[in-house]
């Protein structure tokens, strides 16, 4: 039988948001990452006019980008096809945002004891300002079957156990979330009243569950991790096959990751 939902209240009315800051905007900066983020997704290398249409950009505009992009070894070009690609220089960056990454490295150990005890793929997640949802920590099971996913990975902010944390915490009322619900994409995309009442759930209980939603025969647990103020700054995540993770189990998995995230909480508010 599924645990016994016991109602909340609803949630807060937004708290009051200091005015933002006006960024004025830098054409060549949003062009030049716009540039890397669609080589980032691209399968295969691209050459100037494909990256120029698709981005709607001047060719000539783009070239001289990707020249700068390629001196600075962020992009490499394949001399003889004229077809760019992401360059080596992008790992560094990336190791240096990992390496600096306080929680990448307090988190970890948790990670592989919950992956190895509980049989589970499980992750170091971070909330950016833009509720984004980023892996910055990763360790898989032994089991045959894991959930592919890399650190680094991108997921859609509401999708999955995380997904219905940021809504808990995000102080948004029901018509804005049933906004954004709306244009989440999903394996399995549940109700909306269904999700709203596990919103409401994780809230009460503080973790959050997803079964067969976000994939197909996929069971995800997630837990908050908070800053000082109390705004929800990451996740600690675990998936596994439902058909391995009944009622029992997946409340034992939620009661370890939330004894490891109070500990990682310590950690971090020590840290700072």
């Amino acid at each position: 039988m599924p645990p016994k939902r016991t109602p909340s209240p609803e949630p807060a009315p937004p708290t009051p948001q200091k005015p933002a800051v006006r960024v004025r905007p830098v054409p060549a900066v949003s062009r030049s990452i716009a540039i890397l983020r669609f080589l980032g997704n691209a399968k295969q290398g691209l050459g100037v006019k494909a990256i120029a249409d698709e981005l709607g950009l001047v060719p000539s505009t783009c070239l001289h980008i990707l020249r700068v992009l390629v001196s600075e070894e962020l992009v490499s070009v394949d001399p003889t096809t004229k077809r760019y690609l992401l360059g080596s220089g992008m790992i560094s960056l990336a190791r240096s945002v990992l390496e600096s990454s306080g929680f990448a490295q307090l988190v970890q150990p948790a990670l592989d004891r919950l992956a190895s005890t509980r049989g589970v793929t499980a992750m170091g997640v971070e909330i950016t300002p833009k509720q984004s949802v980023v892996v910055l920590a990763l360790s898989r099971s032994n089991q045959p079957f894991r959930l592919h996913t890399d650190v680094g990975s991108q997921f859609s902010h509401l999708a999955s156990a995380t997904g219905r944390l940021i809504a808990a915490y995000s102080g948004e009322n029901w018509t804005q979330l049933r906004q954004k619900f709306n244009s989440t994409q999903w394996d399995k995309k549940p109700a909306f009243d269904t999700w709203k009442r596990e919103v409401e759930l994780a809230r009460a209980q503080g973790w959050s569950l997803d079964r067969d939603n976000f994939m197909s025969g996929l069971t995800v647990v997630a837990v908050p991790i908070c800053s000082p103020g109390g705004s929800l700054t990451h996740t600690l995540v675990a998936a596994g096959m439902s058909s391995q993770l009944n009622v029992t189990e997946t409340t034992e998995l939620a009661a370890m990751m939330l004894r490891e995230a109070q500990a990682i909480g310590n950690l971090l508010v020590a840290r700072s």
